[in-house]
């Protein structure tokens, strides 16, 4: 018979990197039930990448008390346990939260307050977070750590993410046993939503000829793949000493190389999708209002803890290149 490790939930796991960590815990004997309001996730990802079976499935908006408290509801029920939450639902479009700041307070923030809430009041102890490098702001060259300040965002999503950094460590003072936040970079891979390769891709399917790049293209980045990104986040978990619990762990996951420019990003997907396509780029260093066009992350934390990732930033762009034009482009 085969021994439940964990009973899971995660919040937003019908999504791009929700999938990916639902399927990395299903392989490690966890259940894992899955809440998501469908925004960006589909029933066709979790059926493609977790199972064929949505038995541990709800449709739910978790930006409410009575959507988070049902999510566990619904979890007690046909586990009788809650082990762990993994929060991921937000809103993930960065521009969608600068033409409407209510989307990034109700779908990044208010998930957490209630999410935390929800666990207060079921008596759940463990709570791990997809936070992002946004909560930082624009340091420039100024490499990314855990212990840089003062914390600046310069979009609604970055300021949600910071916002719910801190109503979780207000938890982990009165109720949390052990609370991890993970500051995730830009995330690469399959099956993808949205992001600067996704958006090249769709761009070309539907004028091959012409690819036009929001800023100039010096726009310079870390990137991971997500297959990368779940296995950091699960052996961090796995892997923090019991000091580490008494406050929240907060931990940047990705490369700490100068990472890739969107020009190569460009020039890589054209060379893959459209070879004769023409490219053409604007006249500012920043693809919209709240992109951070820079930034270089210290993962020397995460290294500590004896983790670093296989593909750099170059080999990670590389790779989801090919995943998602074979997914949306070729097919």
């Amino acid at each position: 018979m085969t021994t439940i490790s964990k009973v899971s939930i995660i919040a937003g796991g019908a999504g791009f990197i929700g999938v990916n960590l639902a399927k990395k815990l299903l392989s490690l004997g966890h259940v894992v039930v899955i809440g998501d309001n469908l925004s960006l996730g589909s029933k066709k990802n979790i059926e493609q990448w977790v199972s064929t079976n949505l038995d541990n499935f709800i449709h739910i908006d978790l930006s409410s008390s009575e959507g988070a408290l049902s999510l566990l509801e619904f979890c007690l029920k046909r586990h009788g346990r809650i082990d762990e939450v993994w929060h991921l639902a937000a809103n993930s479009d960065i521009p969608a939260g600068v033409d409407n700041p209510l989307v990034d307070l109700k779908d990044t923030f208010m998930t957490t307050f209630w999410l935390l809430d929800a666990c207060k009041k079921f008596g759940v102890k463990e709570f791990n977070f997809a936070s992002s490098s946004a909560v930082y702001g624009d340091w420039g060259e100024v490499p990314l750590s855990e212990v840089l300040g003062p914390l600046s965002p310069i979009s609604n999503y970055g300021a949600m993410k910071l916002a719910s950094e801190a109503q979780i460590c207000a938890a982990r003072e009165s109720f949390l046993d052990c609370a991890t936040i993970f500051r995730f970079p830009n995330v690469v891979g399959v099956p993808a939503t949205h992001g600067v390769i996704y958006d090249f891709i769709y761009k070309l399917k539907k004028t091959p000829s012409h690819l036009q790049v929001l800023g100039n293209g010096s726009q310079q980045k870390s990137y991971l793949h997500v297959s990368e990104l779940v296995k950091a986040m699960i052996f961090v978990t796995k892997h923090k000493d019991v000091e580490s619990c008494i406050q929240p762990t907060i931990i940047n996951i990705g490369n700490n190389d100068d990472g890739v420019t969107v020009r190569q990003i460009a020039q890589a997907v054209t060379g893959r999708c459209s070879p004769n396509s023409e490219i053409s780029y604007e006249d500012k260093s920043y693809g919209w209002v709240g992109d951070v066009p820079r930034f270089k992350y210290d993962t020397s934390k995460l290294t500590s803890l004896g983790w670093t990732p296989v593909m750099n930033s170059t080999e990670s762009v590389e790779r989801a290149i090919n995943e998602i034009s074979i997914e949306h482009f070729d097919s």
